[in-house]
C-alpha cells in the first residue's frame, strides 16, 4: 500500500526515476490508473460540466497542496489526468502518492 499520509517532495539533483520492476509494483496499488507511454493516466467522467469542474477544483487543491501537479484533459463531462515528474522525465513515487490521494477524492 501506497502511504497517502506521504506528502509529495521535490524530485531534483540526484533523484532518478523508478525502474520498470518499481513501477509495475506501484501501479498494482493504484486502483484505475494505467501506464501509457511512460505516464501515469486515469480517466473520469461525470454526469454533466458542473460536477467535472467541483471535482477538478478538489484535484486542484491537493495537487497544489502536494507541490506536484497532473497534466489535466478536460472536454464536457470527462477529465483525464497524467501524471510523471517534469523534472526527471519519467515516474517517481510522488506520482504514485499523488495518484492514491486523488483516488481518495469524492
Amino acid at each position: 500500500m501506497i502511504n497517502i499520509k506521504k506528502k509529495c517532495t521535490p524530485c531534483e539533483g540526484s533523484v532518478h526515476p523508478l525502474s520498470d520492476i518499481q513501477v509495475q509494483r506501484f501501479l498494482k496499488l493504484v486502483k484505475g490508473w494505467k501506464l501509457i507511454n511512460g505516464k501515469l493516466q486515469k480517466s473520469y467522467t461525470f454526469k454533466n460540466f458542473v460536477e467535472a469542474s467541483s471535482w477538478l477544483e478538489k484535484v486542484k487543491f491537493l495537487a497544489e497542496a502536494e507541490g506536484h501537479h497532473p497534466d489535466i484533459h478536460w472536454t464536457w463531462n470527462k477529465i483525464t489526468l497524467v501524471l510523471w515528474t517534469h523534472s526527471i522525465n519519467g515516474l517517481s513515487e510522488n506520482d504514485f502518492i499523488l495518484s492514491s490521494k486523488i483516488n481518495e477524492l469524492k
